[in-house]
């Protein structure tokens, strides 16, 4: 991707969710392959952006102790469930004068490297405002690339009442990208211990074969 062009795209991380099926806490702090959760998620994006903030629900101390110097980014509008977080990062991102906004939920530790390319290629092409990632015939509404010019959309959305990320998207003109899933779905995310030892099974593996 063109320098000029990457430095118009920043990301926000969304890492809201509580681990109530993992015995509580931020199941994006939990470990997987000796270190933080969302970490693997920083390893991954951070070369692709210009820079990256955080949206948490609840204490933040344990993410500020991680990425020191890191926006944390709190929700406007309360109770909005992720379409807040994405919200207050497109403001977010308009104030550093990018054009576009990428957002990854924290527990989502296999991201694709060409991740922000791909999206942001399609997006081009196509002329939409908002470009989404699919694998194996599944969407995930929350691995998008938002224009900014979206922000006074979403919160009108978001002021009556509406909280559904597939639905917002559906009222856009939207782009589907598609990722190959095999060997590894790179959107598996993590809401079962269950679902972490798979993870941590992948994780052990792909360190072997570096």
């Amino acid at each position: 991707m063109p320098v000029l062009q990457r430095k118009k795209i920043v990301a926000i991380i969304i890492a809201g969710g509580r681990s109530s099926r993992m015995g509580g806490g931020h199941k994006a702090l939990r470990l997987l392959a000796g270190r933080p959760m969302i970490s693997h998620v920083w390893t991954i994006i951070a070369p692709q952006v210009a820079q990256l903030a955080l949206n948490v629900n609840g204490p933040s101390e344990g993410f500020t102790a991680l990425f020191p110097g890191t926006p944390i980014l709190e929700d406007v509008h309360v109770n909005k469930g992720p379409l807040g977080g994405v919200l207050v990062g497109l403001s977010w991102a308009a104030q550093r004068g990018a054009t576009r906004l990428l957002t990854v939920p924290g527990d989502t530790p296999f991201l694709p490297r060409d991740l922000v390319i791909q999206l942001t290629k399609s997006m081009l092409e196509s002329g939409t405002k908002v470009a989404c990632a699919r694998s194996a015939g599944h969407i995930h509404p929350l691995i998008c690339i938002w224009d900014i010019a979206l922000i006074s959309c979403l919160a009108t959305f978001l002021e009556k009442g509406n909280l559904a990320v597939k639905t917002f998207l559906s009222l856009n003109k939207l782009k589907i990208v598609d990722f190959s899933a095999t060997p590894l779905d790179p959107f598996m995310n993590m809401n079962t211990l269950a679902d972490m030892q798979a993870a941590e099974r992948i994780a052990q593996s792909v360190q072997r074969s570096c």
